[in-house]
């Protein structure tokens, strides 16, 4: 092309002195009209020209449902069947899904007459659940059956609708019937449906002003939802709730930096063991200088054996506490019994019995700090292994020997890069179930993690620090990630898949295959 040229670098009015009408081009001379896809980003480089930016994207997921118009801020899959999921998110709206998919046996290049794919569509809603005024910030089934699924928000409202019997519950259009709707507080921190055997239906929730709350449904009765206990124990925002494995004791911590540990269903006041704080069986104040946090508590878990709880704060702090053994203190009150009054007497009746129940319960048993910012997420490996494992901010997972005082078997120093570690977890799905059953759990040596990356990783647990690639196993790519509002807050794992609740508004399934 003829024309006028000058060096990008020269000031425009230099270039005007220049332009004649003899310098101009007719319409019959320009031999190209360059057309400017304003698709692709552009970018500068260090001499200030403009040069075309290629984003690669991975994305391992078999499918996906991309319905929620904000991001997913909690995800719950079904007792009896993990590929029945719920999705709650910044829409003010729940979802519910079945996350199907498989991929492929062979890549198109192998195929023999490789067909073009298009578009890959979104999974199928099964049903819209609205009535949140606010974020869905928790979602639940309940234990053991599912048979009710709970929505709770920042609006302070919790809803509870019955879930239809399988494989009904699977079908478009099936009816999740709404049940009732409470609203205690004015926001709803986090959501635990119990596992007890013996009180199905039952779970709790902690709220902004410190308080817990357990219910239990009642679905023939004219009010379905019914209070078990309240605890006004914090004095701070409620941060998290864990059951113990059994359903029998329930575990919450505070930014504030306490931890209480209650007895809701009355099960170890009836062996004997005493209430050490008010409404609680244990509880624990930054007042003691041996367990302050400062900034807070985030995270609480609570051991398979249930002899122990593991909390997490700010600056990588972990503190582990013992709890009371139930059936240790109902052996001891039997044996008690038998032995006549008498005996009893010499012995000091029931406070001896729950002296002997409580046994660590309350004890600070050791303070661990391996990682340098706050543990999001905490996790117990199922028995013969006795793991910890803590997730971090820092983008680190650290693994403890619960057996050997909590002996660092592995730091896993960049597991999500840099990025915020937002879940760790070593059981999912019907794992509770099982536990509280005293059935086996399979594969309890593989932690799955996900984090702020946008990435879903796969490690095995077992072995020591010398673990090639500090024991990662898979890793599974299709959020945005980076930092950039596209990571993942959330995933529940079973039937060979991971399914996740991404801050793209995205919920990703996984063909992780079993292991």
């Amino acid at each position: 092309m003829s024309g006028p040229s000058r060096d990008p670098r020269d000031p425009l009015e230099d270039m005007d002195t220049h332009n004649s009408d003899n310098d101009l081009l007719d319409e019959a001379e320009i031999g190209e009209e360059v057309q400017v896809d304003e698709d692709h980003p552009m970018v500068e480089d260090d001499e200030g020209d403009t040069i075309e930016a290629e984003i690669e994207l991975q994305n391992d997921s078999v499918a996906h449902f991309d319905k929620h118009k904000d991001s997913l801020f909690s995800i719950a899959a079904h007792p009896l069947d993990p590929s029945l999921i719920a999705t709650g998110s910044g829409d003010d709206t729940a979802y519910v899904f079945q996350a199907v998919g498989s991929a492929p046996l062979l890549p198109s290049s192998y195929e023999s007459n490789p067909q073009p794919r298009g578009e890959r569509e979104s999974l199928p809603p099964i049903v819209h659940l609205t009535g949140h005024k606010d974020s869905v910030s928790s979602i639940a089934f309940t234990l053991p059956k599912g048979e009710f699924l709970l929505t709770s928000g920042l609006d302070g409202h919790l809803r509870v609708y019955a879930v239809p019997s399988l494989p009904q519950a699977l079908a478009p259009g099936a009816g999740y019937k709404f049940v009732a709707e409470i609203e205690e507080v004015e926001e709803i921190s986090w959501l635990q449906p119990c596992p007890h055997l013996s009180y199905p239906n039952t779970f709790a929730f902690g709220a902004n002003d410190g308080s817990v709350w357990v219910y239990t449904i009642d679905a023939g009765s004219a009010e379905p939802l019914v209070i078990v206990q309240t605890y006004y124990q914090h004095t701070a925002s409620s941060t998290a709730g864990a059951w113990s494995p059994s359903g029998s004791l329930l575990a919450s911590v505070s930014e504030e930096g306490s931890l209480y540990v209650y007895d809701p269903f009355g099960e170890a006041a009836a062996v004997g063991v005493p209430m050490s704080s008010g409404q609680a069986l244990v509880g624990l104040t930054p007042d003691d200088q041996r367990f302050a946090v400062e900034g807070g508590l985030y995270s609480v878990a609570i051991a398979p054996s249930g002899a122990f709880l593991a909390c997490g704060g700010v600056n990588g702090t972990i503190r582990i506490v013992g709890l009371p053994l139930l059936s240790t203190a109902a052996s001891s009150s039997a044996t008690k019994s038998q032995k006549g009054a008498g005996a009893k007497s010499k012995a000091g009746g029931g406070k001896q019995s729950g002296a002997s129940g409580s046994g660590q319960a309350g004890q600070i048993l050791a303070s661990l700090m391996v990682q340098s910012e706050s543990i999001e997420t905490l996790s117990f490996s199922a028995p013969p292994l006795t793991l910890l494992a803590a997730g971090s901010v820092d983008g680190s997972i650290a693994l403890f020997d619960t057996a050997h005082r909590f002996a660092v078997r592995r730091h896993i120093r960049e597991a999500h890069e840099d990025q915020a570690v937002v879940q760790v977890s070593f059981n999912q799905g019907s794992g509770q179930i099982q536990a509280a059953q005293g059935g086996p759990l399979h594969e309890n040596w593989l932690l799955t993690s996900c984090g702020n990356d946008g990435v879903v990783r796969r490690w095995d647990t077992r072995g020591g620090t010398a673990a090639a690639g500090m024991g990662l196993v898979g890793e599974f790519k299709g959020h945005r990630g980076g930092g950039d509002g596209g990571g993942v807050m959330g995933f529940v794992a079973g039937g060979g898949k991971v399914v996740t609740a991404g801050d793209d508004g995205l919920s990703l399934v996984f063909d992780v295959g079993e292991a």
